[in-house]
């Protein structure tokens, strides 16, 4: 099993991923020698999950500066470029975090292709090495909060997920579940609760996959029966990721999201959202009107992927009436109010305006 989800070809002039489509039947390497297949990686979902989005966006345009040796007018083809890659996913900040830190790299070089080659590939595998410090911060703080349970309870503290927001959404650790890595790690019994996350089941190909391989104690679950597993008290934490939240505290992820933030908030089970600072969307404040949502294909819901056991391979089958229309929302926003606390590398805070300002000073700056 590779360790992480993206790095650098050993030619040095491309990149190898984990293509997610695949998963959890196959573990399958893509290589991507061109921006275009960067962009289409990200569009296409070989690659998912916010860091990861953004960390695959820097290299695609990295491979972008490549391709601008050859071309006329470099400043013009790296502006395509980084339109390309913006225009991939719209949801999650990471992607336009990193195109916006390459491209103003290239400005401070004049857009000179071998400086902006050497400078941007520096700056992606910063990118990348960032968010594993990162991802591991926040599992160290995490795992305090599983610790105060299994003291207070001296049981297996039970975990309810949603999507997937491990390390194939990142680069190593994850997110979300990174508290639950080292929680595991550390000797503490834990329990997970994994619903499926229709349509792309994020949450039963690739959470399950993940913690299957880590030998941690698991359950898969339908999307519809983490408000029943609550209400009977078989919950004592909901740990989900984040794609872009707000300066207020608004949390935009997987949709269904928000159905388990109420459903937590109604049974008093507290509710955190774990993130790397650059899923914090500074520039925005109310998330119901503010963050863009992505609509994706119909296709997604109307079909299911699975592998038959009769044919030995992966295939795609239809779930609804031909004719049927359907609308495929990616993701939903939770208000801050529903969120117990955010989960960041520098420690926990309030999903309040105020308390992400204390936590990120030199970041927040005019949110």
């Amino acid at each position: 099993m590779t360790k992480r989800t993206i790095w650098l070809h050993p030619e040095g002039s491309a990149v190898q991923i984990v293509d997610q489509r695949s998963l959890p039947h196959e573990l399958s390497i893509a290589t991507l020698r061109t921006s275009d297949e960067a962009a289409a990686a990200i569009s296409e979902m070989w690659v998912r999950g916010a860091p990861l989005i953004g960390a695959t966006a820097a290299y695609g345009f990295w491979l972008g500066t490549l391709e601008a040796l050859g071309q006329k007018d470099s400043k013009a083809w790296l502006e395509a470029c980084a339109a390309r890659l913006l225009a991939t996913r719209p949801t999650a900040v990471n992607l336009q975090w990193a195109i916006s830190q390459q491209m103003d790299i290239c400005r401070e070089l004049a857009f000179e292709p071998k400086a902006c080659q050497q400078a941007c590939l520096a700056n992606a595998q910063a990118i990348v090495e960032e968010d594993v410090a990162h991802c591991k911060a926040i599992g160290g703080h995490g795992l305090a909060l599983i610790e105060a349970i299994y003291r207070k309870t001296g049981k297996a503290v039970q975990i309810l997920t949603h999507c997937n927001a491990g390390r194939m959404a990142c680069i190593e650790w994850g997110t979300a579940t990174s508290p639950i890595y080292q929680a595991h790690a550390a000797g503490i019994p834990v329990h997970v609760w994994v619903d499926e996350t229709r349509p792309r089941n994020q949450g039963a190909r690739i959470t399950a996959w993940e913690l299957a391989e880590a030998g941690i104690p698991h359950t898969v679950i339908a999307d519809n029966t983490g408000g029943h597993l609550m209400q009977h008290g078989m919950v004592d934490i909901c740990l989900v990721g984040s794609d872009r939240t707000t300066a207020l505290g608004d949390v935009a992820n997987k949709i269904g999201t928000y159905l388990k933030a109420l459903a937590a908030h109604d049974n008093d089970v507290p509710f955190y959202v774990a993130l790397p600072s650059s899923s914090i969307d500074f520039s925005l404040q109310d998330g119901l009107k503010e963050i863009p949502i992505e609509k994706r294909g119909a296709g997604e819901l109307s079909h299911i992927q699975g592998w038959s056991e009769e044919h030995a391979e992966i295939l795609s089958v239809r779930l609804t009436p031909e004719h049927s229309p359907a609308v495929n929302y990616g993701f939903d926003v939770t208000p801050a109010r529903l969120v117990t606390g955010l989960i960041t590398e520098r420690g926990i805070c309030r999903a309040e305006r105020e308390a992400i300002r204390e936590m990120f000073p030199d970041l927040s700056a005019g949110a």
